[in-house]
């Protein structure tokens, strides 16, 4: 009788980069059987954004079809163009998901083996993750609630803008905690070229958030200050 192949264990953790000023948003890093594999071959590889885990679950990074399906699993600080990045190829069959297929794009040949997951744990493994918001700061909690509410007020789209990105600014790393700026929230927008502007505009708030205070009501008043008024006459122009 032809013995199956063994079947690993995935388990997604949500970290923040240590370089962060390129995506201040978590890394959503996939360990296999509680080992970071991917750092062995890819050390200075970054896993696909937490900003990615929303929306319908065929939409996520690591969601399993049949039809074969080649993701970049980890990418560099910089670009995948400058420095290279680790691809796998995901695919499911019967009651198991099969990574293989795997491209090492940077200079280091190195490559993971084949790996084979069982369906149903892969899956829950995925949802648990997608919905997790255990790792947040009050910065992140704070910029995933006033983003939430900004896209649903549909307000800058009223004043011909686009809401751009609303994201966590964290302390600046490396530095003295007195030269470090405070916590907070960026939102940028920009207004379109139209019948009144020649060239895109573009602008942006920089809200501060407290841990003294509970995230959810300041999230309220950031949120009624922007939607006060026009936001092109009280955001800063940039």
């Amino acid at each position: 009788m032809t013995r199956r192949p063994a079947l690993s264990t995935l388990t997604l953790q949500h970290r923040i980069p240590q370089q962060w000023d390129r995506d201040p948003w978590a890394e959503v890093r996939p360990l296999i059987d509680g080992a970071d594999v991917l750092k062995e071959v890819h050390p200075d590889g970054v896993a696909p954004s937490c900003r990615l885990w929303t929306g319908p679950a065929e939409s996520w990074p690591l969601t399993a079809t049949e039809e074969p399906r080649r993701i970049m699993i980890t990418e560099p600080s910089c670009t995948a163009g400058c420095c290279g990045a680790l691809y796998v190829t995901v695919r499911r069959e019967g009651d198991q998901v099969i990574w293989d297929a795997w491209e090492n794009t940077s200079d280091i040949t190195a490559l993971p083996e084949e790996f084979r997951f069982d369906l149903a744990q892969y899956e829950a493994e995925l949802a648990r993750a997608a919905a997790d918001r255990s790792w947040e700061e009050p910065v992140d909690t704070a910029a995933r609630l006033l983003h939430e509410t900004l896209v649903d007020s549909g307000w800058f789209a009223r004043w011909g803008c686009v809401l751009t990105c609303v994201s966590p600014r964290r302390e600046e790393p490396g530095l003295p905690e007195a030269f470090t700026g405070p916590e907070g929230v960026d939102v940028m927008f920009h207004q379109a070229p139209g019948p009144d502007t020649e060239r895109m505009a573009f602008y942006g708030y920089e809200l501060f958030i407290t841990r003294d205070e509970p995230v959810e009501e300041q999230v309220r008043r950031l949120a009624d200050r922007i939607l006060a008024d026009d936001p092109r006459k009280t955001a800063e122009r940039r």
